[in-house]
């Protein structure tokens, strides 16, 4: 849930996710808000109850935005671009036929239709396995290239000594450009749909990895300001990656929030439902670091976007 100077205006209660990115900075990824009746009565929206009686509306507003797109390319990224989580990927799989000589042409081509027609039976994430046949007249190191930069989670690269031994040259987006595997092709799609479900599961689980990494337990006013402040550095240089999640004790005062957020530009993210997924956290009442006064629970503080 959101504190109260973090709340939607108007609101009696916002609910959120808050996700954290590579550079430990969160993203607030998706919120609800409880309206109560304050916005039917502002805008005299009403209806009749069970007994004939004019009512204002209780109201809601939630939903997720484009921010998701941003929010899915920065948690997962890596140096040669995208990496796009298979069960929201355009594309699956990505065939690539290797057409060195003209008079192999046929053979690859008719292997790759033959590939293309068993991974249209196969489902995966609720949806037929969605392939991408990459027959552009292009060098294969930049067809290569523009995948990985893309994100999509399979590559198969099919030439002739592939077809001649019916294998499928196999690379996956979440391991190295370099690391192929070369699978039978009756092999590989019986297993595709598994191979696409590891990639997903590995993804989610480096992220909640990172997130637990960076997310520390702090109970002490001088900590939390070391903890947050930006590295000096010389001649204007971009500070360092820094910082992360804290789970600290707080009164829930706004004017309090807001000298925090002054001086360290940190806000309260959230105050978790069940702290102890976070962190080492016995989730009983505390003392607020800042104020000494008791605290009901540790709260998420972060840098954000």
């Amino acid at each position: 849930e959101k504190t109260e100077g973090e709340r939607f205006p108007g609101a009696v209660e916002t609910w959120c996710i808050e996700s954290m990115m590579q550079d430990r900075k969160a993203l607030q990824a998706g919120t609800s808000h409880f309206l109560g009746q304050n916005f039917a009565k502002a805008q005299e929206i009403q209806f009749q109850d069970d007994e004939g009686n004019r009512e204002f509306c209780w109201t809601t507003s939630w939903g997720v935005s484009t921010r998701l797109i941003g929010g899915t390319i920065m948690t997962h990224a890596d140096d040669d671009g995208m990496i796009c989580p298979p069960m929201v990927a355009p594309a699956h799989i990505i065939i690539q036929p290797v057409l060195h000589k003209a008079e192999s042409k046929d053979e690859v081509m008719a292997f790759c239709d033959k590939l293309i027609e068993a991974l249209k039976t196969k489902v995966y994430g609720g949806r037929v396995i969605e392939v991408e046949y990459d027959t552009r007249d292009l060098r294969g190191g930049d067809k290569t290239w523009q995948w990985i930069k893309r994100g999509a989670p399979i590559r198969l690269e099919v030439g002739p000594r592939d077809v001649a031994e019916g294998n499928v040259f196999m690379a996956r987006r979440d391991k190295g450009p370099k690391d192929k595997q070369s699978l039978k092709l009756e092999e590989f799609v019986e297993q595709a749909a598994d191979i696409l479900q590891e990639i997903q599961d590995g993804l989610f689980a480096r992220a909640k990895a990172f997130r637990k990494a960076n997310t520390h337990v702090i109970d002490t006013e001088e900590a939390f300001y070391e903890f947050f402040k930006t590295p000096e550095t010389a001649n204007n240089e971009t500070a360092p990656i820094h910082a992360g999640f804290v789970m600290a004790h707080f009164n829930g005062d706004p004017k309090l929030e807001e000298r925090i957020k002054n001086d360290l530009a940190v806000t309260v993210r959230c105050i978790p439902l069940d702290g102890q997924k976070l962190c080492d956290d016995d989730g009983r009442p505390g003392t607020c670091p800042f104020t000494g006064e008791p605290s009901a629970k540790r709260v998420v503080w972060a840098k954000s976007y």
